[in-house]
């Protein structure tokens, strides 16, 4: 029966707590221990029950509490810090960014478009990693006072909820979202009107209404499409599920995110000046900048296209071609058809723009890359695959120049970091942990904290895992009716006193979950071991349509009723925030078996890492970057093999199978049940210690924000704003001369070497070489050539190559000019040079224009001195 008439009710607080209602719509209390301890003396079973959901608690509690509460001088005391906690916060006038940027009046603004977004386990808008990631940065770009703003979609369901059968087999629940009980609130535009915008989906309007998600000082908005201007329900279910649906849904879901996304800040009042694009989910946020940027200057394609690429950043997160985003023409003509007329070319031409070599379909990641004008991967590592997975984009340029960059990720120290590690690095490395936490110095104290107390720590958090992993497994056997004897065994599973190995992820096959299980009768034995006992726990989802995946979660569950094993292993259902949280804070190895180098970056094991816990991986993503640093000596963990790849998978798993369990046995055990008189393991602690101390002041989002603030963001800005400057006059020049140089780019040549060096030159010398390059009409000005040299591989190739600038000398002689340049030898070995020429522009974001690179071919230059 539907009302006739709709209301909210609000909670009703008394005024003494009235400041109760700021703290919950913050979401700056998911990362403040203090906060959350406020909302949890209200009803801490209720707390629980909520998902830790402020905003509901506040609408749940019974009233009498509430009034408790306000007459409880303890309560209110503790209410008075928090608020003027906050307070003091948001007004911060000594951020990072004003330190470092100072009160400059033309400050950027970045706008962060990402598909989901995980700040707390109360708002399901998130399903992994990414989410994760995306949650971090914003909390990160808070602390450090980044102007920057949030986009992404409010899905009414979000990720599914997993529980599993009796079989073991993961099944899905969607739970629908109740907004009026969330920290969001409608977003407000400057005419204090709720703000909801249009996008035209395969000719039809489409509205979405903006929501505000406050996440401490930087806003995130949220696009919702189920509201009653949308009378078809296809539309109303677009923001339904996160990566739900088929094609035509994702289609939709990423021209609201990026069109859609894009025409929400301009009707809040807000024009960033740089738009990051975290994955090419929100790609299509490029072209809408295109067109805003053609009706508001005037501007033909190509110099919007200048334009609009100035501001551009791209991060782009997977390392397999295939696992991008791709549109067959047909949706690609019914859903863009009307952005390609006003863009003014054909639909041929605009397929060109995210065709791939090897798959027809439009794909989202080439259209980011050939619109923004700075990209980068996730890890050192990714950055590498990257950089090979796209380098046909800039045909003829080595690899280890192509525009890809890298920002390795991070994670938000103080949402991961137990309270009880918490307070331990205040009492010995001070408060600048949590203000400077990329500050090196700070983290080296970690070394002077005693030993005994830093295990007493870990080992209160391991007993608190246990005790909450016992209560968690007991809830879902009573969930899937399990014998009484079942359910009350539960209360012995895991040992509080034993080496505790955790495996949360996405079960993605090449993350190999099972890996440990390839031989059992060995793993058993250390799993049933008396005297030196192991277990494992494990958690994560697999896709809905992942059945490889599904059957992976499957064996473990069954491993996990081995009633041999005693509850030596468990398997968490529903893996979320709060799962992760327990985990990393109260394991003592954090294990990762992904199949390099599939993982991108992976965060899990760094926020393991921040609370001292010891990581055992194979070197992938942020991994292999850290395990090659000979600072830390190699005693931060454990490297599963040496990073060989077998075209053999089933022998790469065997290999590192073996590794793993020689790894376990030889080391990770004995290390650990080490023991002294006073029961310290205290080889097992230096690690603690030399983990702490050689990676956190990496590992952290502070560091990879401040990265992305100096290394993107900032140069972004200043090139967007020059460009911008007097109507774009820059812009309409950038464009006008790569138009010219294109057309003149059949007439470069490089003529020939005239001066070159002999055949054998000792180091310390110099290597001078003399060139005849023909530029048509072109100018010196136009290009830049380049005297590029390496040492030389065993197929006559130059590896590790680098280019140094020639001079022109003399006048030109009919377009042809003479350029010298020299390079100093430092090394002995076979070494090898060529010339090459590129576009030279002061406006250039990137030395290197897609299509646009002459190299010396020594047969022309041949045949032209034989003619």
């Amino acid at each position: 029966m539907k009302p006739v008439q709709t209301f909210s009710v609000v909670p009703s607080l008394p005024p003494q707590i009235e400041a109760l209602r700021e703290l919950a719509f913050n979401l700056h209390w998911c990362w403040s221990h203090d906060s959350i301890e406020l909302f949890r003396r209200l009803d801490r079973s209720l707390w629980e029950s909520v998902g830790h959901n402020p905003v509901l608690l506040l609408g749940s509690i019974e009233q009498e509490k509430l009034e408790t509460a306000a007459k409880d001088d303890a309560f209110l005391a503790h209410l008075l810090r928090v608020s003027a906690h906050l307070q003091a916060y948001m007004g911060d006038e000594h951020s990072w960014f004003k330190r470092t940027c100072g009160e400059h009046k033309d400050k950027p603004l970045v706008a962060y478009f990402s598909a989901e977004f995980g700040i707390t386990e109360c708002l399901s808008i998130f399903a992994g990693g990414l989410g994760i990631l995306a949650g971090d940065h914003l909390k990160s770009a808070s602390d450090l006072g980044l102007p920057l703003v949030g986009v992404g979609l409010l899905y009414q369901q979000g990720y599914f909820k997993q529980y599993l059968n009796q079989a073991g087999w993961q099944q899905e629940a969607y739970d629908d979202n109740d907004f009026e009980n969330l920290p969001i609130s409608p977003a407000i535009g400057p005419d204090g009107k709720t703000v909801v915008i249009q996008v035209n989906l395969a000719g039809h309007a489409v509205y979405a209404q903006v929501w505000r998600v406050q996440v401490g000082r930087v806003p995130l908005y949220l696009l919702d499409t189920n509201i009653p201007q949308n009378a078809r329900p296809e539309d109303r279910d677009i923001t339904d599920q996160l990566y739900g649906g088929d094609k035509e849904m994702r289609i939709r879901q990423e021209m609201i995110l990026g069109i859609g996304g894009y025409r929400a800040l301009q009707a809040l009042g807000l024009h960033p000046t740089v738009y990051h694009m975290n994955e090419g989910h929100s790609a299509f946020l490029g072209l809408e900048h295109v067109l805003q940027l053609m009706r508001q200057y005037k501007l033909t394609l190509m110099e919007a296209r200048e334009l609009a690429s100035a501001s551009l950043v791209f991060t782009t997160h997977t390392p397999v071609e295939a696992g991008h985003d791709y549109f067959p023409p047909d949706l690609i003509d019914r859903y863009l058809g009307d952005t390609t007329r006003q863009l003014g070319i054909s639909q041929a031409d605009f397929m060109a723009i995210g065709r791939t070599r090897t798959i027809g379909d439009f794909c989202m990641t080439v259209l980011a890359l050939r619109l923004a004008s700075r990209a980068n991967g996730v890890s050192k590592l990714h950055g590498d695959v990257s950089r090979r997975m796209w380098q046909w984009l800039w045909p003829d340029l080595p690899l280890e120049e192509v525009p890809i960059g890298h920002v390795t990720n991070g994670v938000h120290f103080r949402s991961w970091i137990s309270l009880e590690m918490n307070q331990l690095y205040d009492r010995y490395l001070g408060p600048n942990w949590r203000e400077e936490p990329a500050n090196s110095d700070v983290w080296s104290r970690a070394y002077s904290i005693p030993a005994e107390e830093l295990w007493r720590t870990h080992q209160r958090r391991r007993e608190r895992l246990v005790s909450w992993a016992r209560n968690r497994v007991r809830d879902q056997r009573i969930r899937r009716g399990a014998p009484q004897a079942e359910i009350e065994a539960a209360d012995e599973v895991l040992d509080p006193d034993a080496l505790t190995i955790g495996f949360a992820r996405r079960f993605a096959t090449y993350k190999r979950a099972t890996l440990i299980l390839r031989d059992m009768p060995r793993l058993k034995r250390m799993l049933l071991d008396k005297e030196r006992p192991l277990q494992i726990i494990f958690a994560g989802k697999a896709h809905p349509k992942d059945d490889a995946g599904k059957e992976f979660i499957r064996q473990i569950t069954q491993l996990s009723r081995d009633s041999e094993l005693r509850g030596r292993v468990v398997f968490l259902e529903n893996y979320d925030v709060a799962v992760a949280r327990y985990l990393v804070q109260g394991v003592d190895v954090w294990m990762n078996t992904p199949l390099r180098p599939m993982e991108a970056s992976g965060t899990s094991g760094m926020k393991a890492a921040a609370n001292g816990v010891l990581n055992l991986s194979t070197l992938d993503g942020w991994w292999d970057e850290v395990w090659q640093d000979p600072e830390n000596d190699h005693k931060i963990g454990w490297a599963i093999g040496n990073g060989e790849s077998y075209t053999d998978q089933d022998y790469q798993d065997q290999v590192e199978a073996e590794a793993l369990y020689d790894l376990l046995e030889h080391d990770v055990i004995p290390t650990f049940y080490d023991r002294g008189s006073d029961r310290t393991p205290r080889r097992w602690v230096e690690r603690m210690k030399t983990c702490i101390g050689s990676l956190c002041h990496f590992v952290n989002t502070h560091r990879m924000v401040s990265d992305y603030m100096c290394g993107y963001y900032s140069k972004a800005h200043g090139q967007f704003r020059r460009l911008e400057a007097d109507q774009a006059q820059r812009a309409r020049k950038l464009a006008a001369d790569l138009a010219r140089i294109r057309r003149e780019w059949g007439n470069v040549q490089i003529e020939a070497i005239e001066e070159s060096p002999a055949a054998a030159l000792s180091v310390a010398t110099s290597l001078q070489v003399t060139a005849r390059v023909h530029l048509g009409a072109l100018t010196p000005e136009d290009v830049q050539v380049e005297l590029y040299s390496g040492r030389v591989d065993v197929r006559g190739e130059i590896v590790g190559g680098s280019g140094v600038a020639m001079q022109p000398e003399g006048r030109p002689d009919s377009g042809t000019y003479r350029y010298h340049g020299e390079v100093k030898l430092m090394q002995s070995g076979r070494h090898g040079f060529t010339i090459r020429v590129r576009p030279n522009h002061p406006d250039l974001a990137s030395p290197f224009v897609p299509g646009l690179i002459r190299w010396a071919d020594m047969a022309r230059i041949e045949a032209a001195v034989a003619r």
